[in-house]
């Protein structure tokens, strides 16, 4: 399962750009795409391949495929509001086991940034009290996981002034480039456990169109992320199947 994953996260981030270029449906008929994800999932929007592969390990560590659920399907309840569409859920015999954001960044950075922050902030805090307070009842605590595709290009590695007019920033902040504050974001929600998973996966148009990227982080790689994601998944699905049958 795990064994070609750089070459699939590859396919996926190639069909990103392709998709932004407008070249997907061509790659998607080419042998570059991994063979037997849901066109549905993998056509579309440019970060549906990244819904496409997750589904696929899933699937093929023994989930249901109907289980894997994404976008409107995928809808589940809040505490502060009254819903979320999450990118993808997976929903098993009643049972909420994970919720999953992806998420690309390219231009104009400097304004959607911290509206990134925020989005994932209280998404997440969100769904982690639903959860608390039985919205999903019976399911074990959700698996939560972020992933984020980011622009890897000199304006966001540059190093970027703050505004202090009042306290100073966060010392990890202080001569911190775009992908420095991303990379520093999705870390500390995982250190802090906002989320189960994460990770952050750099490129550009010039090699993202042939499928290149890069992981500044190894707390942050796919490989880790996915592991995680298909273990938590799979446990729960085997202690159900051992329930049923005992």
């Amino acid at each position: 399962m795990f064994e070609d994953l750089d070459s699939r996260v590859s396919d996926v981030v190639q069909h990103y750009y392709m998709t932004l270029s407008g070249q997907a449906e061509e790659h998607e008929k080419s042998d570059n795409v991994a063979h037997g994800r849901r066109p549905e999932v993998l056509g579309g929007q440019q970060m549906n391949g990244f819904a496409g592969l997750v589904e696929e390990l899933l699937v093929e560590a023994g989930v249901p495929r109907d289980a894997v659920k994404h976008d409107y399907h995928a809808t589940l309840p809040g505490y502060y509001r009254h819903e979320k569409e999450w990118d993808t859920a997976v929903v098993y015999n009643g049972n909420l086991l994970a919720a999953i954001e992806y998420k690309s960044q390219g231009s104009s950075i400097g304004n959607n940034l911290n509206n990134r922050a925020e989005e994932v902030i209280g998404n997440n805090t969100d769904i982690l009290k639903a959860y608390e307070e039985g919205l999903f009842e019976p399911s074990p605590a959700p698996w939560i996981g972020y992933l984020m595709l980011f622009v890897d290009d000199d304006e966001s590695r540059k190093t970027r002034s703050l505004r202090e007019p009042n306290f100073p920033a966060d010392d990890e902040f202080q001569n911190a480039g775009y992908i420095d504050r991303m990379e520093l974001l999705c870390l500390r929600m995982l250190r802090q456990r906002l989320v189960d998973g994460a990770t952050f996966l750099l490129s550009n148009e010039d090699i993202g169109i042939n499928g290149e990227y890069r992981e500044p982080n190894e707390e942050l790689e796919f490989e880790r992320f996915a592991r995680s994601l298909v273990s938590h998944v799979q446990a729960h699905i085997d202690h159900e199947q051992d329930t049923l049958f005992d």
